[in-house]
């Protein structure tokens, strides 16, 4: 199975910086890395060039304009590009455990989508970090918030992962998440009527189950440890609110306003 990492990003290289030595330092290579640009400076582009001359795979830069936040377009235009069958998205703050792309390959079941876990590093940590350019972290490492979801364990993995019967729309975020590409063309990817931060990831899971996708979570393996950083403006956050109600209330399948325009 093939498999394309789509890594979201906006002018904070720094960060971009780890999670791509990370992302090219795993113990199974995805068939490539393609970065959902939401309109960087030139400075993430030079970035992204210099690391790529160093990689036996694709780095492909997917930009758009920055108009604001849209997330949900900028990922859909990077998914299109996609040559794997096998998406795995994550966010532009999230360093991976070298075993992450194994992980998830592993754990991908046909029919289904795979929400995985964060291990949220402290302010002091973070800032430690981007001056060391550590991207390799032990269980339990002094820093980490949430040390239970540092631990990659896979007899724990396979005793608390699986499919997930009740609330099913609980902690449903793309830091951390993997689909079959077939399966997001199918509900038109995500909705760009979504502006701003907030829901645009919980929407697109809701479709997904009304399409008869099944949910999975997968536990202690294909880690993630997310850098701290002030949160996004919460501006848009009602009107979200409502497209996502919309779709909820309807039992929406499928938006309009999604990827299918970026196919060929």
């Amino acid at each position: 199975m093939t498999c394309s990492l789509i890594i979201t990003t906006y002018n904070w290289k720094e960060a971009l910086e780890l999670v791509l030595t990370s992302a090219c330092n795993q113990s199974i290579a995805p068939l490539e890395i393609i970065i959902a640009d939401d309109g960087s400076q030139d400075d993430t582009r030079d970035l992204i060039n210099e690391i790529s001359k160093e990689t036996s795979f694709s780095i492909i830069h997917s930009w758009q304009e920055d108009e604001g936040f849209r997330a949900a377009e900028s990922r859909n235009k990077a998914i299109a590009k996609a040559s794997g069958e096998y998406i795995i998205v994550i966010d532009g703050d999230i360093i991976l455990h070298k075993d992450f792309i194994k992980d998830h390959i592993k754990f991908s079941r046909r029919n289904h989508f795979v929400q995985g876990i964060r291990a949220k590093l402290n302010q002091a940590k973070s800032e430690e970090i981007m001056k060391s350019k550590q991207f390799k972290f032990a269980a339990f490492e002094k820093g980490i918030k949430n040390k239970r979801n540092s631990i990659n364990q896979g007899f724990l993995s396979k005793l608390f992962s699986g499919k997930r019967y009740f609330k099913k729309l609980d902690m449903l975020q793309t830091c951390n998440m993997a689909f079959f590409k077939e399966d997001c063309i199918a509900v038109n990817g995500f909705n760009e009527d979504f502006i701003g931060w907030g829901k645009e990831d919980s929407e697109f899971g809701y479709r997904l189950l009304n399409s008869g996708i099944k949910r999975r979570d997968l536990r202690f393996a294909a880690i993630g440890y997310h850098i701290h950083h002030e949160g996004n403006s919460r501006d848009m956050l009602e009107e979200n609110i409502k497209i996502f109600q919309n779709t909820v209330d309807n039992k929406l399948c499928e938006c309009k306003n999604g990827i299918r325009k970026y196919l060929n």
